[in-house]
């Protein structure tokens, strides 16, 4: 039990510093492209003012205390969590593959004879008496 608390913890910690790596790659790698390729349109200045009064960007927003839905920002978490959920999955997909390979080897490397209590000739592990002294095995 304790070992798995512990893979747990590691597992915890990893992954939230795994999420701040993929939080900057989003915002300093991806989205400037995305915003490159859609000709210049900023993701996090896209929001609704609820006061009515219109804002040039989400910072002037808050600085003048609207309330603001921000639905562009929304939209940069999806993909951070998209991005995150899919580097997951990859990662699982690396493990599990590795991990049957080992059992396969491992599979390969049982032994495959056995010798014989009585004559001590070696037999299949299978077999259920002995091909050399006809000797019933348990």
């Amino acid at each position: 039990m304790r070992g798995n608390v512990m893979d747990m913890a590691v597992g915890v910690i990893i992954g939230g510093a795994f999420g701040t790596i993929i939080t900057s790659l989003v915002n300093d790698i991806i989205m400037p492209v995305i915003t490159l390729i859609t000709g210049g349109i900023n993701f996090e200045n896209w929001f609704i003012s609820l006061n009515g009064e219109k804002y040039s960007t989400l910072a002037a927003a808050q600085e003048a205390g609207a309330s603001t839905l921000n639905y562009g920002v929304f939209i940069t978490q999806v993909i951070n969590f998209l991005i995150v959920a899919f580097c997951i999955f990859l990662m699982v997909k690396a493990v599990n593959k590795l991990s049957n390979l080992t059992k396969k080897q491992k599979e390969e490397a049982a032994p495959t004879t056995k010798k014989c209590p009585y004559c001590q000739n070696e037999i299949p592990v299978e077999a259920t008496r002995c091909g050399f002294c006809t000797s019933e095995l348990k």
